[in-house]
């Protein structure tokens, strides 16, 4: 376990310091994402979480606009964006200054998001295997992508997946997508293995077993793990009751060089963030 690589991320032309790992909180403004306390739709909702985000010790905020989780209904493009006009201007009302990232797989909602809510960063569950003009988008755009591996879609993804070697199946796809991206000009990228998406309980802990291999790209990662069913079906408890689990696996991320950690509970991920740092700098 060792420090941190100098990674930044150029934010509205400022550096975002990812030398030391940053919380990514969870703002859903649907009402079918798995994690029910996570859903805030009303404006009311949308500023309580953003302002629990930000008291939590929170340094940015993921905004999803359409549920990803196995077996969610399709939301059409119209409805994702209508989501996304009536949250965002709320959020950057109550953090001026945080990095707003929107999870989106659409070219067209990244491209609104940015140029004409404010935006900041664009994670795409999908890697641009949803929407072809993703790529190129982002690039043209110049604003940090997170870059994620999935199989399948995510109405289809847990239904029967399958890797005959998924660490060297997930560098292949990373090694891919990273040279595409950068034929296309993006500079700022952030991998995140996809926990969860297409992959059996077991798939996610050999990936995270051998998740220091993708430091090989010398570029940050996210995991995001919060209360995943590869948490409480292995401990035989619920998404509610999965926080313990969570913090557990968040800690052991971090141990193996994870840059963001994205979650639903902010206040228990930076504590795993401090203490882990204190235990790579115990003199500081």
């Amino acid at each position: 376990m060792k420090s941190l690589p100098p990674y930044t991320l150029n934010v509205r032309g400022k550096l975002f310091d990812l030398s030391e790992p940053k919380v990514m909180g969870i703002l859903n403004v649907t009402p079918d994402s798995f994690y029910v306390a996570s859903r805030a739709e009303s404006e009311g909702a949308v500023r309580e979480r953003v302002r629990q985000i930000i008291s939590e010790g929170g340094d940015m905020i993921d905004v999803g606009a359409y549920s990803s989780r196995s077996g969610a209904e399709d939301v059409s493009e119209k409805e994702e964006m209508e989501r996304l006009r009536r949250s965002l201007h709320i959020i950057r009302e109550e953090a001026p200054d945080m990095p707003i990232s929107i999870d989106t797989f659409r070219a067209s909602v990244a491209k609104m998001s940015v140029e004409e809510l404010g935006a900041d960063i664009i994670n795409d569950i999908a890697g641009g295997e949803m929407d072809k003009d993703m790529f190129a988008t982002v690039a043209k755009m110049g604003v940090p992508y997170i870059l994620m591996h999935m199989q399948g879609t995510p109405q289809t993804m847990q239904e029967a997946p399958h890797y005959d070697d998924i660490m060297k199946e997930v560098m292949l796809y990373f090694a891919e997508k990273v040279q595409q991206l950068r034929n296309l000009g993006q500079k700022d990228i952030v991998l995140d293995p996809g926990y969860g998406f297409g992959k059996t309980i077991d798939h996610n802990y050999q990936l995270l077993h051998h998740q220091e291999m993708l430091h090989n790209f010398e570029l940050p990662i996210l995991v995001g793990f919060s209360r995943k069913s590869m948490i409480y079906k292995t401990l035989g408890c619920t998404a509610e009751t999965a926080l313990n689990g969570t913090t557990i696996l968040n800690t052991i991320a971090l141990q193996k060089g994870s840059s963001i950690l994205r979650v639903h509970d902010v206040k228990a991920a930076k504590e795993a963030v401090i203490l882990t740092n204190k235990l790579i700098n115990p003199n500081t």
